[in-house]
């Protein structure tokens, strides 16, 4: 396999030389072959919030979880699959279980409720909206008079 100069795999392509076969496989085999794009994030700013968009190919709605909690927003994907393998009388040759989950967190502020965060998930991509978190203002400087 050659390294993809111009790609995104260029270090996952060599580093994992001559040992990437049993990794990649699993990793087709849970998340397809879009495997390489789970999770890319853009981010936009509006006038009065922010727009987080997170591609989640093969995963659906339920295998999706959201918390925020001490203002980080963590997103959470998991999902399972189970192969089997019977012969012609039905016996069991082969059984396999694959299980993966990963999670990304953003740091969105602690003023940010959890009904403030709009969570929408379509065609693979998940799509969240939150208010930005308002400016806090700083008390004015006094100045100390130095006596002597």
């Amino acid at each position: 396999m050659l390294p993809s100069i111009f790609g995104e795999s260029l270090f996952d392509d060599w580093m994992g030389f001559p040992f990437r076969g049993f990794e990649s496989d699993v990793d087709r085999k849970l998340y397809g072959k879009h495997a390489a794009h789970v999770m890319k994030t853009d981010l936009k700013e509006h006038d009065e919030g922010y727009e987080l968009k997170v591609d989640l190919p093969g995963f659906k709605k339920d295998q999706i979880d959201l918390q925020l909690q001490n203002g980080y927003l963590t997103i959470t994907a998991s999902k399972g699959l189970e192969e089997e393998g019977k012969d012609k009388k039905g016996k069991i040759v082969h059984q396999e279980r694959y299980e993966g989950s990963m999670t990304r967190s953003f740091y969105i502020g602690e003023n940010v409720k959890e009904e403030d965060v709009h969570a929408k998930f379509e065609d693979g991509v998940l799509t969240l909206d939150f208010p930005k978190e308002k400016p806090v203002a700083l008390p004015k400087r006094k100045t100390i008079q130095i006596q002597g």
